[in-house]
């Protein structure tokens, strides 16, 4: 059955909730760990919150963490192909005059899973749930998953938004102190080589070993571009 230490707990919350402000009014701040749960695919996120769903820890606080290309629902930026993270942050900055309202409809999403939980109604979701209710609500699922994140319990994401430092600090997540879970681990070095690898084409190289020719020859940041073209006549 249910555990007596977290928010599934049956008719227990209200007295534990009161329990952790009692202990922060006497200065005693109660840290709960939360379970970062990584898959190696957003494929395999949407088959374990299905298993979630199954469970006496359904209505248990979470979140999916993913790129826009799986919940962006912009009509314009979605439908850009390979350059949607370029347009969504144009229109974060409000470039050409032109701003994201599904961005500032945010926090219509939370409030809805908030609502569900004070009603006891809530049930773990996948990825195509949440895009539905942004649809729905006319609210971005991307950062509405982000602001989701705050808090949760649980948080679902692909390996490297655990493994890279820069995806980490992008998405805001802190690991110290927190429970991380990784499934299927064995796969885990691939993932490695493959967040810190690319490919690049002959064309691509000649075009840069162009540009970096210009550079030096113009006495510009020579420092900095000789040592980058040296690697790309080397490579060449």
């Amino acid at each position: 059955g249910p555990c007596t230490e977290c928010s599934c707990s049956s008719g227990k919350e209200t007295s534990k909730n009161t329990s952790n402000a009692k202990k922060k009014e006497n200065g005693e701040g109660t840290f709960i760990p939360k379970i970062f749960f990584g898959t190696r695919t957003h494929k395999q996120i949407t088959q374990i919150t299905r298993e979630l769903k199954r469970t006496a820890y359904s209505s248990v606080p979470m979140t999916i963490l993913s790129s826009r290309d799986y919940t962006c629902i912009h009509p314009v930026v979605s439908n850009s192909g390979s350059n949607r993270n370029e347009m969504c942050v144009e229109l974060l900055e409000g470039k050409n005059g032109k701003s994201c309202l599904y961005y500032h409809g945010v926090h219509k999403v939370s409030e809805h899973y908030a609502l569900k939980s004070a009603h006891r109604i809530y049930q773990a979701w996948d990825i195509e749930d949440l895009v539905s209710l942004g649809k729905k609500l006319r609210a971005c699922a991307y950062f509405a998953a982000r602001e989701l994140m705050v808090g949760a319990d649980i948080v679902f994401c692909p390996y490297n938004y655990l493994l890279d430092p820069q995806i980490r600090e992008s998405m805001e997540i802190n690991l110290k102190g927190q429970v991380v879970i990784l499934d299927e681990a064995h796969n885990i070095e691939d993932c490695a080589r493959e967040s810190v690898s690319f490919s690049v084409t002959e064309s691509q190289l000649k075009a840069a070993r162009e540009e970096l020719d210009s550079m030096v020859n113009s006495n510009i940041r020579q420092k900095n571009h000789e040592p980058l073209r040296a690697v790309c006549y080397s490579l060449m």
